[in-house]
């Protein structure tokens, strides 16, 4: 067959069939599959965390981690069932200072640090949390400035980088 008649046979038939493309009711919204994860899955996540920038008083990545955990709990999925990483680094490791460290790093004598609260809640989960050692030499901190559970990493981007090559999932923007 020619080109031309192929051309004219595809016409032909879109031009036959558009009263039942047109016709076509449109599928209601709740008629629609929802796609969820696998509630007997493992699954596997590394935040970079490295952001001053905070939400609801916490450090904005410390927020979203706990958030991830909570929509797959909606999903069937338990927290052991989840193995997570939160690397902070940059501008994020004064989050996981104990108070005295805290004040004076923000420079405000009587301030608390909102994110130990939650940064224990997420240990208690099973959540890794982890300080970059570079970031914390930086600003002159040592490991007796950091909130007890978190674990001191040599540096952010080499463990980012381990933890990618060994699987994870990789979420960043914080």
């Amino acid at each position: 067959m020619n080109r031309s008649k192929i051309l004219c046979t595809l016409a032909c038939l879109l031009a036959f069939n558009a009263p039942m493309i047109a016709s076509a009711a449109p599928v209601a919204p709740d008629a629609r599959v929802m796609v969820k994860v696998n509630p007997q899955g493992h699954y596997k996540a590394v935040y970079d965390i490295h952001s001053g920038d905070t939400t609801a008083g916490i450090s904005k990545g410390l927020y979203f981690a706990r958030g991830l955990i909570e929509a797959y709990g909606k999903q069937g999925v338990q927290p052991a069932q989840l193995d997570i990483h939160l690397v902070l680094h940059g501008d994020a490791a004064k989050f996981l200072l104990i108070d005295d460290t805290y004040q004076m790093a923000i420079n405000d004598p009587f301030a608390t640090n909102l994110n130990a609260k939650v940064t224990q809640d997420l240990l208690n989960l099973g959540v890794h949390v982890e300080a970059c050692n570079s970031a914390l030499k930086a600003m002159g901190w040592t490991a007796r400035d950091v909130l007890p559970g978190v674990t001191i990493v040599h540096d952010g981007y080499t463990r980012l980088i381990q933890l990618q090559n060994e699987g994870y999932a990789y979420i960043g923007g914080f």
